[in-house]
C-alpha cells in the first residue's frame, strides 16, 4: 500500500463519518479533534476501518497517541503486515 491510499481511505471514511462535503481539505496535517471535531467514536471507527483495510492491530494506547492524519498513515505504513 501507499501512503497516498491510506490517505484516500481515510479522507473517504472521515467525509462520511463527519458529513464533509470536501474530503480534499484533509491533509496530512489535519488534527482530528481540534481541525474536524471528531470524538472518540469518531476516531474509534477509524481505528476499525485501517485495521479491516490493512490488517494492522492498533491497541488503544497506540491509538490515543494518534492526533493527526500523519500520524495515523505512518502508524499504518509501519505495522502493515508482511
Amino acid at each position: 500500500m501507499t501512503r497516498e491510499q491510506v490517505l484516500t481511505l481515510i479522507r473517504e471514511h472521515l467525509a462520511d463519518e463527519l458529513q464533509l462535503e470536501d474530503p480534499a481539505t484533509i491533509t496530512e496535517n489535519t488534527h482530528f479533534r481540534e481541525d474536524l471535531s471528531a470524538d472518540s467514536l469518531d476516531l474509534y471507527t477509524l481505528v476499525q476501518e485501517l485495521e479491516d483495510s490493512y490488517g494492522v492491530k492498533m491497541s488503544d494506547e497506540e491509538a490515543a497517541r494518534i492526533h493527526t492524519v500523519r500520524q495515523a498513515i505512518d502508524f499504518v505504513l509501519a505495522n502493515e503486515p508482511a
